[in-house]
């Protein structure tokens, strides 16, 4: 007995060390701080709602309950967080989590487990706290899912991780063409270095200080483009929807900032740099004069092809347009961090796919990303509630019609009046509808 006992010490003692355990789900991950303060509860019917809050699955969540439950939940998906290891939840905006309150509608928002470009922790964190939420508070009769720019890109993956599970979708400036908007930011910075003739890719580290002065100085951009500088912003209006009402402005608001997207990766990782699923091999960059750019354009293939061709849910996951609820979409015409043609892209698929019917899609004239007023987003969430609840389509834009987004009035149909005289506004970078 006593010489069992002494081989069981030794193995003990000679035994690796235990590998670090992942902390219970009521911790964030290590890395990861939480900075959720109390949300003091907002008035519904002159009574104060139910609020609830806490850590479930590593991330943050918030949770709002009006006095009188309709039975139904809405989940928030927020955007790109950044490299940041602080995880923080907000509640819906544009005016939206006093209407869905005020209608007796009751909505949760989680901070997701992890920051970053990290669609995956999006998916999944927002579909775990719609569980949760059966347990704390009760299973709702239907769960719709509302968000905005890379939540967007989690509302489109979690149609189809979850199948069915979701009533009805909201994404609002969404990157709904997955990959497609990695792919438009090389475009961007390899067309300008084939224009202005200056080749530095990849980026090196003095790209913004050193590199892209000499591109912007070559094309005329620090002030009226000269002739090359014409051409590429010609072809920048093209890569990212096609020429249309508010290009020209587009272009000049946010030209230096998406130079500065092709150096801000920080890491190996999907989430740290989705830029490795980037490629232009088979894009063709119109116009292609005075400079024959698709023959002078640098051709890069992703760095990451099992990641961009994958299925699977992964950081930066593709979005393949099988939508399984109808789903009704926002995006700026003018926006070039998350550009329109992302609404063209997921068209395009879910057209290909046969889902046509559950598609609306609404274009509004402003520049900036995700510049929506609360009118606009009302509309667009009554609107779809109303879709679910009816099976009657709403009215959208065509968006994948060169002629028809070309017109000078086209997004006006649906752009807030009011917003145009608002402060801090880029609607006047637009003629008034």
């Amino acid at each position: 007995m006593r010489r069992i006992f002494g081989l069981a010490l030794v193995l003990v003692l000679l035994a690796p060390p235990a590998a670090a355990s992942t902390p219970p789900g009521d911790q964030p991950l290590p890395g990861y701080t939480i900075n959720n303060p109390p949300l003091p509860p907002a008035q519904v019917g002159g009574e104060p709602s139910r609020v609830l809050q806490g850590v479930h699955e590593h991330a943050a969540y918030t949770i709002e309950v009006p006095p009188r439950w309709n039975g139904r939940l809405a989940m928030w998906a927020h955007g790109y967080r950044g490299a940041s290891t602080v995880l923080t939840v907000d509640p819906p905006a544009y005016g939206l989590r006093q209407k869905l309150l005020d209608q007796g509608f009751a909505w949760a928002a989680s901070s997701y487990y992890a920051n970053n470009y990290d669609v995956k922790a999006g998916v999944l964190s927002t579909h775990g706290l719609a569980k949760q939420f059966h347990k704390l508070v009760g299973k709702p009769r239907d769960t719709f899912i509302v968000g905005v720019s890379m939540g967007g890109h989690v509302i489109g993956r979690s149609l189809e991780q979850f199948p069915g599970f979701y009533k009805a979708a909201l994404p609002l400036c969404g990157v709904l063409g997955d990959h497609e908007l990695f792919d438009f930011i090389l475009d961007f910075n390899l067309a300008a270095q084939a224009i202005s003739g200056v080749r530095a890719w990849p980026a090196p580290d003095d790209y913004l200080s050193a590199v892209v002065p000499r591109i912007q100085a070559e094309l005329g951009l620090t002030g009226t483009p000269n002739e090359r500088g014409a051409q590429f912003a010609a072809v920048v209006a093209n890569r990212s929807g096609g020429p249309r009402p508010g290009a020209a402005p587009a272009f000049a608001y946010w030209k230096d900032f998406v130079f500065g997207l092709a150096a801000t990766s920080s890491g190996e990782g999907l989430a740290t740099n989705p830029g490795q699923l980037a490629t232009n091999a088979l894009t063709r960059y119109e116009p292609n004069a005075p400079v024959d750019v698709n023959r002078e354009v640098q051709r890069v293939l992703p760095e990451n092809v099992r990641a961009r061709l994958t299925p699977k849910l992964t950081e930066v996951p593709a979005i393949a347009g099988r939508p399984t609820a109808p789903v009704l979409s926002l995006h700026d015409l003018g926006d070039l961090f998350v550009p329109f043609s992302m609404e063209q892209v997921y068209e395009r698929d879910v057209e290909r796919n046969g889902r046509g019917h559950l598609l609306a899609q609404r274009a509004i004239r402003a520049v900036g990303h995700c510049e929506f007023s609360p009118t606009e987003v009302g509309a667009a969430w009554d609107d779809l509630v109303t879709w679910a609840d009816t099976g009657r389509r709403p009215a959208g834009d065509v968006v994948d019609d060169p002629a028809v987004v070309a017109a000078p009035d086209y997004g006006c149909r649906f752009s807030d009046p009011a917003a145009y005289t608002a402060p801090n506004t880029t609607r006047r970078l637009f003629p008034a509808c």
